[in-house]
């Protein structure tokens, strides 16, 4: 079966424009407070660097890698393969995430992340398919909202594949 990965969805330029209004909405709301800029590996590196180059506050950057499923199904259970190497209690925190889908894994982090005492912490996402979401949980930094399809590029893979373009785009198995 071949990989089809022509359909451009969101442009290199629409992604540009969302960034420069994330990060224009976190400079106001942050207006010089210190922040902890934690991204989720690996889909959100590319992401999370585009973004705190914009950033004009104070900016510690750290990275997990966590997961709640194993194959499709989801355990229920946040599994943290990479925690944080910085303490974040009393602290602002931004989780920077690549794409929001069912909201199961983030809302497992969120809860996590809260018990240690930070004085905030807010999520932003590039991508969002609130289709899928099976919660309540609503990024408080919403990049582009995107269909319910299967999406890569700017960071989110096929199998560690396609995360280098510039650009997102929808995959069609032919």
């Amino acid at each position: 079966m071949a990989i089809n990965t022509d359909t451009v969805l969101v442009s290199h330029e629409e992604i540009e424009q969302m960034l420069d209004r994330l990060s224009a909405e976190l400079n106001r709301d942050y207006s010089g407070q210190p922040l902890v800029v934690v991204g989720i590996l690996t889909g959100a590196f590319i992401f999370t660097a585009d973004l705190v180059r914009r950033l004009e506050m104070p900016v510690i950057v750290d990275f997990m890698q966590v997961s709640s499923y194993v194959g499709e199904f989801s355990t229920g259970e946040l599994k943290i393969k990479k925690d944080l190497s910085y303490d974040i209690e009393d602290k602002n925190v931004l989780i920077v995430e690549d794409i929001i889908d069912t909201g199961r894994t983030l809302a497992l982090l969120k809860q996590q992340l809260l018990s240690r005492n930070p004085r905030s912490l807010k999520i932003c996402t590039a991508f969002d398919k609130p289709s899928r979401r099976v919660n309540d949980l609503v990024p408080d930094y919403n990049g582009i909202t995107v269909p319910d399809e299967f999406i890569v590029g700017y960071g989110l893979d096929l199998d560690g594949m396609y995360r280098d373009f510039d650009d997102i785009r929808i995959v069609r198995k032919e």
